[in-house]
């Protein structure tokens, strides 16, 4: 953690260096990384024990097997829908799951538990596609959490007044293609 750590700090004063022209050299640069990362580590770790406080209950949707009598299933355009059968179609959250499901290919499949409640399950197709659902659903950067496998991530979100658990399918995998990631500054180093 401490040395992955101490490489993105450094990437990003490289950057802050360059683009403020400042008269630090390399040397220089990987100093202040190897003297900031305890202090980054440590405000890391408070504001990690702070959103634990707050940290919503891991959601995705369920598969078939878990699917009981109460809710129905379907597969539209390869997309799992699964609805209550107690919540109108009408809702904020079944209207919410369909519009996305429609209008988002990323959109893998939908869980309408609750009236104003949906779990949304997506697979993107980069690193901006996924930065543009954390925007989208007003996902904060910090809450978003690595399930135990490490294949997906889930977050809670909310938009329209529908509450959504987010869980991102395949997205710790964007991050292994280092020129995506070195563009998105996830990664040290010039994407070239």
């Amino acid at each position: 953690m401490s040395r992955h750590l101490q490489q993105q700090l450094l990437a990003r004063l490289d950057t802050a260096v360059t683009l403020l022209d400042l008269p630090l050299n390399r040397d220089h640069i990987e100093r202040l990384a190897v003297e900031l990362t305890p202090v980054f580590k440590a405000m890391l770790a408070e504001q990690t024990a702070a959103i634990e406080e707050a940290e919503p209950v891991p959601f995705s949707v369920a598969s078939d097997a878990d699917a009981e009598d109460e809710t129905e299933t379907t597969q539209v355009e390869g997309c799992l829908c699964r609805i209550g059968l107690d919540i109108d179609l009408d809702s904020p959250a079944a209207v919410l799951a369909d519009r996305l499901r429609s209008s988002q290919p990323d959109v893998t499949a939908t869980d309408v538990p609750g009236p104003t409640a949906l779990g949304l399950t997506v697979k993107p197709q980069s690193i901006e596609c996924w930065r543009w659902w954390l925007h989208r659903l007003n996902v904060a950067i910090n809450s978003v959490r690595t399930v135990d496998d490490g294949s997906a991530v889930t977050a809670k979100g909310s938009l329209k007044g529908v509450t959504i658990h987010l869980r991102g399918d395949g997205v710790p995998e964007l991050l292994t293609d280092t020129t995506a990631a070195r563009l998105s500054g996830v990664l040290a180093g010039h994407p070239w």
